[in-house]
């Protein structure tokens, strides 16, 4: 079984059709990786597969979950939103706890010191999320995200405020989970991270699939293959 499914996706905003007949398929323990331009429909197939937003058309399992069932997905992913931050209201270390009370995991006091350690939030631990730099709180999302140790993290925009130090981290960390057998689906701008962890790709653009395939299989690097695609699909 594909740990995602998405198939015949299609999504429309009143008169404006965001995605248009997508589909994909990501294997168990694959690094797979979704990029495009600005509005090409990214963040909008993001949210169909974590059960954030039911397509027009089509249908999306994840994590053997189909996208009528979001609650259910959730307890089996970790997901990472563009822009979006941890409560306002806790401190980083009660957004931690909170996640892992949520989740009723064990070992909470442990889960939660190894990730503000990974991301060296000692000292802003007692601080409240509101209070913390745009760095900081994605640092807060991506230890809440990763905190239960889920099969499937679904991540967009994951590297975004982050100094080179915590992107290389984070990209070591991402390969290392891969390298266990659980799997990543990514969307970024960043190209030169994603090609050195991406195992397949898709390129999407104007809501349309474009090019989607093995990376190594493409002929050229992530670059070159993004914009021959883009542009490609823009004369046709």
């Amino acid at each position: 079984m594909q740990t995602i499914e998405a198939v015949n996706i299609s999504k429309s905003y009143g008169s404006v059709k965001v995605l248009d007949d997508v589909s994909l398929s990501v294997a168990p323990g694959e690094f797979y990786g979704l990029f495009g331009p600005n509005g090409a429909g990214k963040t909008t197939l993001l949210r169909v597969l974590t059960g954030q937003l039911a397509p027009d058309e089509g249908s999306a399992t994840t994590a053997g979950v189909p996208h009528t069932d979001p609650i259910r997905l959730k307890q089996r992913v970790g997901i990472v939103p563009e822009a979006e931050t941890p409560p306002t209201f806790l401190t980083a270390q009660e957004t931690l706890e909170l996640t892992c009370r949520l989740r009723g995991l064990d070992d909470m006091s442990g889960r939660v010191e190894r990730w503000i350690g990974f991301f060296d939030l000692g000292e802003k631990r007692d601080v409240l999320c509101r209070d913390l730099s745009k760095g900081q709180r994605q640092k807060v999302m991506l230890a809440a995200a990763f905190i239960h140790e889920p099969k499937l993290l679904l991540l967009d925009e994951p590297f975004i405020n982050l100094d080179p130090i915590y992107q290389r981290r984070l990209r070591e960390y991402l390969a290392s989970v891969v390298a266990e057998g659980r799997t990543v689906f990514m969307c970024s701008h960043i190209l030169e991270i994603a090609e050195r962890l991406c195992d397949s790709v898709a390129i999407i653009n104007r809501g349309r699939i474009v090019e989607q395939g093995h990376l190594a299989e493409m002929g050229g690097h992530l670059e070159d293959v993004f914009l021959r695609a883009v542009e490609a699909s823009q004369v046709a």
